[in-house]
């Protein structure tokens, strides 16, 4: 996946984040916790490109492994427990969500190690064969990316018109709520 990991993100966290939300302002933080977590596992592209020399294929790195996340929010959450800070067990839920749709959005075109320890097996379900000599235009011009424009596409549309609209009727119905008495009928004086 070149481009749809954040859309894929805000569709995944705009479903998770009004249910897991205590509170109403939450729901904005996890949203930011869930876009975050879409892109997170690509943090490693900056090792690939300035330490690594681009010798070692992202995907094998341990942010796209799947058995280390699970791994790493135990322990992060062992260690809240042995400082008695409380575990923020929401935004762990709505990050984990996050960041296992990354990686089963990789496995499609990318090859994610499912197995791992067991097996260092990528699954892939289509391969991209390299086919020009910048390797962005084999995945935009293979038909895979249609699926990545319409993520992009329906995420788009949820939010300019969805969100918009849902804003739009309550401004309308704060307005026809705000207005004076005097204009409603039977509550002249």
């Amino acid at each position: 996946m070149l481009i749809a990991h954040l859309p894929a993100g805000y569709l995944l966290a705009r479903r998770i984040a009004p249910r897991l939300a205590a509170a109403p302002g939450d729901v904005r933080r996890l949203m930011a916790v869930g876009l975050a977590a879409s892109v997170f596992p690509d943090i490693d592209l900056v090792y690939f490109y300035l330490a690594d020399g681009r010798q070692t294929l992202h995907h094998d790195y341990w942010t796209h492994i799947p058995a280390f996340w699970p791994a790493a929010m135990l322990a992060a959450a062992g260690l809240m427990w042995l400082a008695r800070v409380k575990i923020p067990w929401r935004e762990f839920l709505v990050f984990h969500a996050g960041i296992f749709l990354h990686l089963v959005l990789d496995t499609a075109t990318g090859g994610i190690a499912w197995g791992w320890p067991v097996s260092l097996h990528r699954f892939l379900l289509v391969e991209i064969p390299a086919r020009f000599d910048w390797w962005v235009w084999s995945f935009v011009l293979h038909w895979t990316f249609l699926a990545e424009l319409a993520i992009v596409g329906w995420a788009a549309y949820e939010f300019c018109v969805i969100d918009r609209f849902r804003d739009l009727k309550r401004r309308v119905t704060w307005r026809i709520l705000a207005r004076p008495s005097t204009d409603r009928p039977g509550k002249n004086p």
